[in-house]
């Protein structure tokens, strides 16, 4: 059933607020009530739709996170297909951390603890890198996907910038893990 106009209208505004709020505050520092009103909506609008703050930050990334798989999918190497899994690893890293700079906030807000592992996103970053690791003749590439997405978890990403670690210099020691890890 084709979403209604005002429900659209409604969704729209209330994701610009929540990502707004959550890129000034802090996702842990808003609550939902802040949400309806920077969006202009009710709480029972806000809450039929979003049951916490955490299906918003779901639902925000969601769209950032598509861009990303679709050039994993269909754009340009390195990213894209038909670079050399090494090269396609280092490109996926580099834009993981990109969106991880732009959007910490959100991430940290959907994917905190265990609940990473369960995400869409996370789904298809671990088929991603499974077929990189296959493709580059990894003897155990199910296991050793989960361990080259390790230094993307959210809250080791915040705690290497607040330790003053610069995103450039994140990138290139990921990129010399990726070309070590699947020569």
């Amino acid at each position: 059933m084709p979403e209604r106009a005002d429900a659209a209208r409604n969704r729209a505004k209330i994701l610009a607020a929540a990502e707004e709020l959550f890129t000034a505050r802090g996702a842990a520092e808003v609550t939902m009530e802040d949400i309806a009103r920077a969006a202009g909506v009710g709480r029972g609008t806000l809450y039929r739709r979003y049951p916490d703050r955490a299906s918003i930050a779901v639902a925000l990334l969601d769209e950032h996170e598509r861009r990303l798989q679709e050039s994993l999918l269909r754009g340009e190497p390195p990213l894209g297909p038909g670079a050399p899994p090494s090269a396609r690893l280092a490109a996926f890293y580099e834009a993981m951390v990109e969106l991880l700079t732009r959007h910490a906030p959100l991430v940290l807000g959907a994917e905190v603890g265990h609940s990473r592992f369960t995400t869409g996103a996370y789904g298809f970053w671990r088929t991603h890198v499974r077929v990189l690791a296959e493709a580059a003749g990894a003897a155990d590439p199910d296991v050793l996907a989960d361990v080259l997405l390790a230094p993307l978890a959210p809250e080791l990403f915040l705690h290497e910038m607040s330790r003053g670690v610069s995103s450039e210099r994140l990138v290139g020691t990921l990129r010399e893990l990726a070309f070590r890890s699947l020569p």
